[in-house]
């Protein structure tokens, strides 16, 4: 396969990044928001972002010059501190899909890029991002300038299967030819209670593009193995979306039918970059490719492999979690000032306290739980 075959999902290649800055550039509503970020005259800004942009060729050039110090102003800005661990058995020149818990839409790849360049990789990641987030066409440009491609939702069942086809194609491709790193999260969508577990149908995903048929058990494995995953655990003290998340339950629980709005996401989307976090913490285990090299293929049968990949995963993921204060009085049950603050600051019509403190409190329980049942 070539890199054009993937040309409707794919990020910028090299000798695309100019034209797809041009285009954000003469896009209105892009241009009031670097009103607001840059607050110069049109022609003095634009004039200085075209200085800025010279030399850049590369997504990789694109990170390092403009999205670099985004992310370290908003890891100032919105974080008491941050931490990372990646274990010296992982190559650093070698390419890895690091599948993760999913703590924020936008955040969770972002900090993995600099702390990856911060400790010694080659390159950053590519990033599978919902086409549900590309609801402007300044939005679906930029994330194809910073590395990510795009998975298809709302699609018929036979679409669907296509669809997954297609995508694994490419991550097996960007791994092996174009040597990147992909991020990709260990479910769709995040867990609305942290309780972190790796959904099934993403390893069947990663399966079908891969070198084999697929089929077989051992086949299953070496398509896997292909793609050198490596669990990564994120860790944050306080989630910014945790009154939102319990907006979401009370929201369902009680209003029929009821769906977020393409607002709702861009509200948290916002609140998820700029709320207070506390600590950060990033640790990866080692490549799962040596505990699959120990699996039987003879012996294990093709409808439990998954599920016994799986469970690996969230195993080498819970037992990396950073534990925080929070945590342990969520889990005993303690009264938090933290927790109450967050139950007032949900905006719903006849709140139903104890059930969000219920909610908010198992967000920051759940973590140490699996924790504790992954290091006993």
């Amino acid at each position: 396969m070539q890199l054009s075959d993937f040309d409707d999902i794919r990020p910028c290649a090299e000798g695309e990044m100019k034209a797809a800055f041009e285009s954000m550039l003469a896009d209105r509503q892009f241009d009031h928001i670097l009103q607001g970020l840059l607050p110069l005259p049109k022609g003095m800004r634009n004039w200085l972002l075209r200085k800025l942009f010279i030399g850049i060729k590369t997504p990789l050039d694109f990170q390092k010059r403009y999205m670099k110090p985004l992310v370290y102003y908003v890891l100032h800005k919105a974080t008491t501190g941050h931490s990372a661990l990646f274990p010296q058995s992982l190559d650093r020149k070698k390419n890895y899909t690091f599948m993760s818990n999913h703590r924020d839409i936008v955040l969770d790849s972002a900090f993995l890029d600099v702390l990856l360049l911060k400790n010694g990789f080659s390159t950053t990641v590519e990033i599978a991002i919902g086409d549900n987030l590309l609801i402007y066409p300044w939005i679906k440009t930029l994330v194809r300038m910073n590395k990510s491609f795009t998975v298809n939702r709302g699609l018929t069942p036979k679409e669907m299967l296509k669809s997954s086809i297609h995508m694994s194609q490419y991550m097996h491709f960007a791994i092996n030819e174009k040597h990147e790193n992909i991020w990709i999260a260990q479910r769709e969508g995040r867990a609305k209670d942290s309780d972190d577990r790796t959904q099934e149908s993403v390893l069947k995903m990663l399966n079908m593009g891969g070198p084999t048929p697929g089929k077989t058990t051992a086949d299953i494995i070496a398509n896997l193995r292909h793609i050198n995953i490596v669990p990564l655990t994120i860790s944050y003290e306080y989630d910014p979306c945790d009154y939102l998340k319990a907006k979401e339950f009370q929201c369902k629980r009680d209003i029929p039918g009821w769906k977020k709005a393409k607002q709702d996401d861009l509200d948290n989307m916002k609140t998820g970059i700029w709320g207070k976090k506390g600590h950060v913490h990033y640790q990866a285990a080692d490549c799962i490719n040596e505990w699959l090299d120990t699996l039987d293929a003879n012996t294990i049968e093709k409808a439990d492999i998954f599920r016994i990949v799986a469970e690996h995963i969230d195993h080498e993921i819970h037992k990396n979690y950073r534990i925080y204060d929070i945590n342990r009085d969520a889990l005993a049950g303690r009264t938090n000032a933290y927790i109450e603050s967050r139950i007032k600051m949900v905006d719903v019509e006849n709140p139903d306290v104890p059930f969000l403190r219920e909610k908010i409190s198992a967000m920051y329980a759940n973590p140490l739980r699996n924790y504790e049942a992954a290091v006993q």
